[in-house]
């Protein structure tokens, strides 16, 4: 007797859920980025009105931000390999490629992290 096949909606909605997690993560990162910079446009207006710039605690909460987004996609990025691992072959859709998602999840990891050390310096 064969091995019933199970559901493939099952790994499909736990591929959506770390999209969720992917997405969520680079809005927050690109959000601090913003606040980030934004401190940096503050200064420039008031070097330009002659007043000495303070630096301000939006590198300090824009940097915050991009970390937390990087913790959000890793998270993301982890539980889904977590999932991933307890499937076995002929649970897992024909096509599906799980590495894709990863690779791109810390890919943006490392890039979050570079950005973090770009807005520290």
């Amino acid at each position: 007797m064969t091995e019933p096949h199970s559901d493939p909606r099952v790994y499909f909605a736990a591929e959506r859920t770390m999209l969720a997690w992917l997405r969520t993560g680079i809005a927050i990162m690109a959000f601090g980025f913003v606040v980030a910079r934004f401190g940096l446009f503050l200064r420039l207006i008031l070097a330009q009105t002659g007043e000495p710039p303070g630096r301000g605690l939006s590198p300090f909460v824009g940097a915050a931000l991009v970390v937390l987004g990087v913790v959000a996609t890793a998270g993301g990025a982890v539980q889904f390999q977590r999932f991933c691992r307890t499937l076995s072959p002929s649970e897992r859709p024909p096509n599906a490629r799980p590495g894709f998602t990863l690779g791109i999840s810390w890919t943006l990891v490392l890039v979050g992290t570079a950005m973090v050390l770009m807005l520290s310096v």
